[in-house]
């Protein structure tokens, strides 16, 4: 028995585990096939019974990479749901990208490790998710350069919850931990319990294609000067999120954003480049964001009070109800806000706008 089936073997005993997995082939570049019985190999198609499985495997699959930043572009047209899902782990080397949708086929024991969902390791659940999609394919990858993976899926045949666009509440347990209380369990709290499980580990960013192009170039580490950008004749050369960032004007950004699978018209991407399109907050960002505490104040019986006034506080507390009362017009009609809601206040009226992303 070679070291890493002992190794694996341990680890899963060690974890509880009741089948024995057996390591059947060393793949190489850090990837191994399993040995497992034909019933277990059928089974494996059962693992995914929703898009939100769908969500947490390859969330899972980014962290167990080595990705400290995880970006989840999720759209729908029809009955069609498309994920992208980009990051800046370790990559996948070309001769691996249409492998590890294969049965069995997982990373060695330096990634497998025991979370809240289960044993996981690179790889792992890439073939499940195959199996219960349209199709599921790396789109960008390599050694070093992180990752773009997409997955597109039928919701005549695979579930999802029919309100994709509500944010859960959060509050504290009894031990001090911040947790999702109330919400549907769609893909954005899927996010969000997964990015309060890891945050330590790494950063979660979900939205529209157009809004994870936008955040992917504000955020992604800049390993190039731009003085070096003249010599380069690929930009497939640098990893796969910096690409974003490099890209010089609508026309080249549209490009890039396509070949990693972020589908968008010339003129989205002309409003990414000039700001329209704001960078979205890390899930955990917003999860957290919450108005200052409220300090009362002295009451001035001298003042004239009739004019309406509302603190900032309370127009920040107003403008995210109102998104959030938003969500379900935004799902039925498939609206998008390019900002929050801005909250005004006049002569005996108060006025809400609300400003829509413009459909390509």
């Amino acid at each position: 028995m070679g070291s890493v089936e002992t190794d694996l073997l341990g680890f899963v005993a060690s974890m509880g585990g009741e089948r024995s997995l057996r390591v059947e082939e060393n793949l190489g570049e850090g990837y191994v096939r399993l040995r497992v019985a034909e019933a277990e190999r059928r089974q494996a198609k059962h693992d995914i019974r929703c898009i939100e499985d769908v969500v947490i495997e390859m969330l899972r699959n980014s962290r167990d990479a080595g990705a400290k930043h995880i970006y989840v572009a999720t759209s729908r047209e029809g009955d069609l749901r498309t994920l992208v899902i980009l990051d800046d782990g370790s990559g996948i080397p070309e001769d691996m990208q249409s492998r590890v949708f294969e049965a069995r086929v997982t990373s060695k024991l330096e990634s497998v490790h025991m979370d809240r969902w289960g044993v996981h390791g690179r790889g792992m659940a890439l073939y499940s998710v195959k199996e219960n999609s349209l199709s599921a394919e790396v789109v960008s990858s390599g050694v070093g350069k992180g990752s773009s993976i997409r997955v597109t899926t039928s919701a005549t045949a695979l579930s999802e919850r029919a309100d994709q666009s509500t944010w859960p509440s959060t509050t504290v347990d009894e031990k001090g931990q911040l947790i999702c209380e109330r919400g549907p369990h769609n893909i954005i709290r899927t996010c969000c319990e997964f990015a309060i499980e890891e945050r330590a580990v790494c950063e979660v960013y979900i939205g529209s294609p157009a809004e994870i192009a936008a955040t992917a170039r504000a955020k992604a580490v800049k390993t190039v000067e731009a003085s070096d950008l003249m010599f380069l004749d690929d930009l497939s050369v640098l990893p796969v999120l910096e690409r974003l960032r490099v890209a010089a004007d609508a026309s080249e950004l549209k490009r890039v954003s396509e070949s990693l699978g972020l589908d968008m018209s010339e003129r989205t991407a002309h409003r990414i480049v000039s700001g329209q399109v704001k960078p979205q907050r890390s899930v955990i960002a917003r999860l957290t964001h919450r108005a200052g505490p409220k300090v009362p104040k002295d009451v001035d019986i001298t003042r004239d009070h009739r004019g309406l006034r509302l603190s900032k506080e309370d127009c920040a507390d107003f403008s995210r109800a109102m998104e959030r009362g938003f969500a379900e017009l935004a799902e039925k009609y498939y609206l998008q806000l390019t900002d929050a809601p801005k909250v005004r206040v006049g002569k005996g009226k108060i006025t809400v706008t609300f400003d829509l992303e413009q459909s390509d």
